[in-house]
């Protein structure tokens, strides 16, 4: 855990270096990893989605400013409703979706991009 938590450390300082703009909302990418089935799930911020027994919302996704197919980051919170307890509530780099990842036995969530319109 501390290694992650050195990691969005060390990232940090390059997302605060560059000039970013907030997009109007974000797609994702869930996995359910039992049976294979992939879902591209696009939020506003402040929306919330569910993909099998979780709950997935969106507060904000950035991308750098002029570059809006450039790298996207999104802060997010995954809510398990059996375990009914946060997963995850952190930011996702689409670059790098394991240097801040859900930890969950049975999904995946991923930010692909965030939305410009």
């Amino acid at each position: 855990m501390r290694l992650v938590a050195a990691a969005c450390l060390c990232a940090a300082p390059a997302f605060a270096q560059q000039d970013v703009v907030a997009g109007t909302g974000a797609v994702l990418r869930a996995l359910d990893k039992v049976n294979g089935d992939l879902t591209d799930i696009t939020l506003a911020p402040g929306e919330q989605a569910g993909f099998g027994r979780l709950i997935v919302r969106l507060a904000q996704c950035r991308y750098p400013a002029g570059n809006p197919a450039g790298d996207a980051f999104a802060f997010l919170t995954v809510r398990d409703i059996d375990a009914n307890e946060d997963m995850f509530s952190g930011w996702m780099v689409a670059s790098s979706p394991a240097l801040n990842a859900l930890d969950h036995p049975r999904y995946d969530v991923w930010v692909m991009r965030c939305k410009t319109e």
